[in-house]
């Protein structure tokens, strides 16, 4: 299955100021979330983001907040974001069958996530480069495991080009000097 952009939404998971420093790939991570959150607002993709416990592990990173725009920032305590009642019904409302996640950390937020969604009979794409934890054990064995469960991984680019679905367009042609 494709990643379409009028069924999708971007989550993106808790990549905020105190827990990014500790990740093993968080440089990658927040570019590629970046080029994620600047490729929803060129595809129409709306993107909802979520705090953990802001209080202790900081707000937002602002990177990620500048490319966010004005797309929702939710605070919770669960770790699944599905579990918190008001980001719920926030995804829930968007009436998109797709979710594509990125974040922090892979095995825990990103994975509960993921595997909440998944039992709710939504098309669930993990960004594998837009993800991270602090080890790479964890990290991979998120992806292992969403796997199994159903979760497809995905690349940025894949999203991107899945989003844009052919070339020559304007929103191709904006987009295209980012991902080069």
């Amino acid at each position: 299955m494709l990643i379409q952009a009028k069924d999708s939404v971007l989550l993106v998971i808790d990549i905020q100021e105190q827990l990014a420093p500790a990740m093993q790939a968080s440089v990658r991570t927040m570019q590629n979330a970046k080029l994620l959150l600047t490729a929803a607002q060129a595809c129409d993709v709306p993107a909802l983001l979520s705090e953990q416990y802001p209080k202790g592990l900081g707000a937002t990173a602002p990177e990620i907040a500048a490319a966010a725009g004005d797309a929702p920032v939710i605070e919770k305590i669960h770790f699944s974001c599905m579990k918190d009642p008001a980001f719920n019904e926030s995804f829930t409302n968007l009436n998109r069958k797709q979710a594509v996640i990125a974040g922090m950390e892979a095995h825990v937020c990103v994975l509960q996530t993921a595997a909440s969604l998944i039992e709710m009979d939504y098309e669930v794409f993990v960004v594998s480069d837009a993800t991270a934890s602090r080890t790479i054990e964890s990290e991979l064995a998120a992806y292992t495991r969403l796997s199994a469960c159903g979760a497809q991984i995905v690349t940025t680019e894949m999203v991107v080009f899945e989003w844009l679905g052919k070339a020559g367009t304007p929103t191709f042609k904006s987009l295209l000097p980012l991902i080069k």
